[in-house]
C-alpha cells in the first residue's frame, strides 16, 4: 500500500535492533484517516472470504482491527495479554512471547466471544517473527473457528514471522514489508508486491 509505505519513510524512525517507530500515526498517536484506508485496503484483500469476527492482541492492534471491522461490519474481538476480574466463565489462554517487550505473556480470550465454526480475520499492526499471530491462531484453533486469513500493517520481512505463517498455508496479507533499514542512515527499503495499491 503506497500510501503507508510514504507514511513510514516519512515519520518511521529506525532504532537499534530491528526497532521501527512508528508511534507517530501507528501505535501511540494513531492516524484514523490512514486506518480507514488500511480498513480499505484490507477489505478489497479478503472481499472474497466470509468474515464473521477480526480479531486481534492487545494494545497496539485494537484501533486498527476496530477500523477494519467497520469495513466489514462485524465485531472486534482482541485477546488481553493479563487475566482480570473483568474476564469472567471459562477463557481459551496461549502464550505468546513478544519480540518489543522481550517477555512471555499468557493472551486470554473468553469463551463467549470465539466460537466453533465462526470464520475469523486476524488484524494486527506489526508481523516480525509472528508470536503474536501463531498464539491468536491457536487461540481460534481452540475454539474450533476458522482461520481466513492474516492482515498485518507492517511486516518485517527480513524476519521469520511472515514467511513460516505463509509455508503453513496460512493467506498473510502485509500492506508494507519493509525488507531491510538501516538504522545508521534511517533508511527503509520494502518489498514489491504484486497485489498492491
Amino acid at each position: 500500500m503506497k500510501l503507508l509505505e510514504e507514511r513510514i519513510q516519512k515519520d518511521g524512525v529506525v532504532k537499534k535492533g530491528n526497532v521501527l517507530k512508528v508511534d507517530s500515526f501507528i501505535n501511540h498517536q494513531m492516524d484514523v484517516d490512514l486506518f480507514n484506508a488500511m480498513g480499505e485496503e484490507f477489505k478489497r484483500l479478503f472481499a472474497d472470504h466470509p468474515i464473521d469476527k477480526i480479531l486481534t492482541i492487545e494494545a497496539s492492534g485494537i484501533g486498527i482491527a476496530c477500523i477494519v471491522a467497520q469495513h466489514f461490519h462485524v465485531p472486534v474481538v482482541f485477546a488481553k495479554k493479563s487475566q482480570s476480574i473483568n474476564l469472567d466463565g471459562e477463557s481459551y489462554v496461549t502464550k505468546v512471547e513478544s519480540f518489543t517487550h522481550k517477555r512471555v505473556y499468557d493472551v486470554i480470550v473468553s469463551k463467549k466471544y470465539l466460537n466453533e465454526g465462526e470464520h475469523i480475520l486476524i488484524i494486527d499492526d506489526f508481523l516480525a517473527n509472528g508470536c503474536a499471530v501463531n498464539g491468536l491462531i491457536d487461540l481460534i484453533q481452540n475454539a474450533g473457528a476458522l482461520v481466513e486469513g492474516v492482515g498485518i500493517a507492517i511486516e518485517k520481512g527480513f524476519q521469520v514471522g511472515g514467511q513460516l505463517l505463509r509455508e503453513k498455508g496460512i493467506r498473510v496479507e502485509s500492506l508494507a514489508i519493509v525488507e531491510s533499514m538501516n538504522d545508521e542512515t534511517g533508511e527503509i527499503f520494502f518489498r514489491a508486491q504484486e497485489h498492491q495499491s
